[in-house]
């Protein structure tokens, strides 16, 4: 049997190899792309005629945002988010006025609550680590921390319930919010639509226990959104505070398997800082207040991490054999263990914790927005594939506005078809990644 350096040497002599390389760098060396044959045509608009024809295989990138499964399209999906929510703080692209910016804006992180202690890494004011619970110096890379200290009292049953459900307490704490605010400047809920509007991009975020914290730019506009200005009244210091209240009296009662009742909340740490110029260069100021600059990029981060130094499952789970077989810590497997259990149970079908297992039983989108924040991922992409439609159509010398794309394609399967072609894959994915770290490093030099 042929070694994997021989079957690569072989892939890189047959005839085909350019072509193939040439579609890997098509989707940037997708680490496991779609595979598509079919054709695409050029038609001359008023006749029929074809201009232009490609036919035969194809890759599609397979678009996962998670970097443990492929760090190119992760990379891409980071970009994307980055100017969505830099639109949304900056302004001056994506449709979103430069105003924005002068706008009364903070960046709030709401945390899970406790459902037991866990290993952590615990300093002093000072910044001199502490014994954590357990008695123990942990250090950075160490696979214990966010797990329990005791495993058998850990609520595993909360813990999973709430992940669940934390859409429902973020949807709470938003209408909260509003009608704290609108009490606050002497408005009813009602009338605060027609005086102000909260617009905001929030990301989930895994923690090492596997619970999501929420990491949320709220801007205050006017009624009708980003272009309208804001009212006088909304400042800093009462946007601040409004967040305190909202997200303290928050909470959402569910039954537990034995009908107990267990009620939501937000954790109690709940931190809110004021978002500063693009200008200033410095991540924070001596007052925690943050840049913009250094924000979109560190949300675009949340959006594309894992759970941590021992990750969960980054596909869905098909039955619970499966769950023995993953490459998991004990305490993420006992926590999609859990999920599959309370699956099983007609009292919580609507959650269909089932299909969000290997997802540690969270269920909403990574990334989401109010509807006049900014752009969309929608928005974005189809600007790309506008723009590469340009390219190839200015390349070809014909006229846009006279002519029709008609595309004919079908899946023929995911991944790459040997372990040979995945190798090699790899090595052009990382040469295209130093490569654009190289010209962004140029770029900032010059």
């Amino acid at each position: 049997m042929l070694t994997l350096e021989s079957r690569i040497a072989e892939r890189v002599t047959r005839a085909d190899y350019d072509q193939w390389r040439a579609a890997v760098h098509a989707v940037n060396g997708c680490a496991k792309p779609i595979r598509l044959a079919g054709a695409s045509q050029i038609q001359d608009a008023a006749t029929g005629a074809v201009l232009h024809h490609h036919g035969g295989d194809i890759f599609v990138p397979c678009g996962n945002r998670r970097a443990a499964v492929c760090q190119n399209c992760s990379d891409r999906y980071a970009a994307d988010a980055f100017h969505l929510i830099r639109a949304g703080m900056s302004g001056g692209s994506k449709g979103i006025p430069e105003s924005v910016a002068d706008k009364t804006r903070a960046f709030v992180t709401l945390t899970a609550p406790s459902f037991g202690p866990v290993h952590g890494r615990r300093t002093t004011p000072g910044g001199k680590r502490i014994p954590c619970g357990c008695g123990e110096h942990h250090h950075e890379a160490d696979t214990r921390l966010g797990s329990p200290l005791d495993p058998d009292s850990y609520d595993y049953t909360g813990a999973v319930l709430w992940q669940a459900n934390t859409g429902v307490l973020w949807q709470r704490f938003t209408g909260r919010l509003r009608r704290v605010l609108a009490s606050m400047v002497g408005l009813t809920a009602r009338e605060f639509r027609f005086h102000a509007r909260l617009s905001y991009a929030k990301v989930a975020e895994y923690q090492r226990r596997g619970l999501v914290h929420y990491h949320a730019v709220l801007r205050l506009d006017g009624p009708e959104g980003p272009a309208d200005p804001a009212p006088a009244w909304a400042t800093p210091e009462l946007l601040c505070e409004a967040v305190y209240v909202a997200a303290r009296g928050v909470e959402y009662t569910i039954a537990r398997p034995d009908n107990t009742p267990l009620r939501l909340v937000w954790g109690e740490q709940i931190d809110i800082r004021d978002i500063r110029p693009a200008s200033a260069a410095e991540i924070e100021d001596g007052d925690g207040n943050i840049s913009e600059a250094a924000l979109a990029g560190y949300i675009a981060k949340y959006a594309t991490k894992g759970t941590g130094k021992s990750e969960a499952a980054d596909r869905p789970i098909r039955s619970e054999r499966d769950i023995a077989l993953l490459k998991v810590s004990p305490h993420h497997r006992r926590m999609i263990e859990t999920c599959w259990d309370l699956g099983d149970l007609e009292r919580y079908d609507k959650l269909n914790l089932h299909r969000w297992a290997h997802m540690l039983g969270f269920r909403g989108h990574f990334l989401t927005k109010s509807q006049r924040y900014s752009t969309t991922f929608r928005v974005i992409r189809g600007d790309r594939r506008d723009y590469r439609r340009a390219e190839t159509l200015d390349r070809l010398g014909l006229d846009p506005a006279g002519v029709t794309v008609v595309n004919n394609w079908w899946f023929e399967g995911s991944g790459y078809l040997t372990d040979a072609e995945t190798e090699l894959a790899a090595g052009i994915a990382e040469r295209i990644r130093a490569d654009r770290k190289a010209r962004y490093s140029k770029e900032n030099r010059s």
